[in-house]
């Protein structure tokens, strides 16, 4: 029989924010930001109407004992229900994630991530691309810091990723961007 428990707290994670060990939420004390601000419309370079990369991520406040950075982007407002766009872990903790990460980073890459499987069944960043007419998405770029790396294959899916993550996360942060196709 499965346990209910990691799909729980799965969910809590996509819908509420970050829950620590004993189901006690933990507030947001990263600072993230990108080249829009909490609330403001992605630029289109970003998206699939423009180069489809990452936007550079800047986190302020990483705990001293962290370890490694995640990054899960997704679209709670999708039709099917939210929408993973990026999954990206063993993320150095400083205080930028630069824009254009490669989806394949050669090895002597000086920003070398992990990345994971999206819901577009890639691996890497592929930006906002909602229904057009479906009215405006909000696209969340979570950043999670943890207290060890993990041992993690490239291409995992998110709820492998959560499942990695669980126990580990010590502080985490969120930007919200927002985008509309006509």
């Amino acid at each position: 029989m499965k346990r209910p428990l990691p799909l729980l707290l799965a969910l809590l994670v996509a819908t509420a924010g970050c829950m620590s060990e004993g189901g006690v939420k933990m507030e947001k004390t990263l600072e993230v930001g990108s080249v829009f601000h909490d609330g403001e419309f992605i630029p289109k370079e970003y998206t699939c109407e423009g180069d489809d990369t990452n936007p550079p991520i800047y986190i302020g406040n990483i705990p001293a004992e962290a370890k490694s950075l995640v990054i899960i982007v997704d679209d709670p407002d999708a039709p099917a229900g939210t929408f993973t766009h990026w999954i990206a872990w063993n993320i150095p903790p400083v205080g930028e994630i630069p824009s254009w990460v490669p989806r394949k980073p050669e090895t002597d890459e000086p920003f070398h991530i992990v990345q994971g499987k999206n819901d577009f069944g890639r691996i890497g960043y592929n930006g906002p691309c909602p229904p057009r007419g479906h009215g405006v998405h909000h696209y969340h770029f979570k950043v999670y810091a943890l207290d060890t790396e993990l041992k993690l294959e490239p291409g995992s899916s998110r709820k492998e990723l959560e499942k990695a993550m669980e126990g580990h996360v010590i502080a985490w942060g969120e930007v919200v961007g927002l985008y509309e196709r006509k």
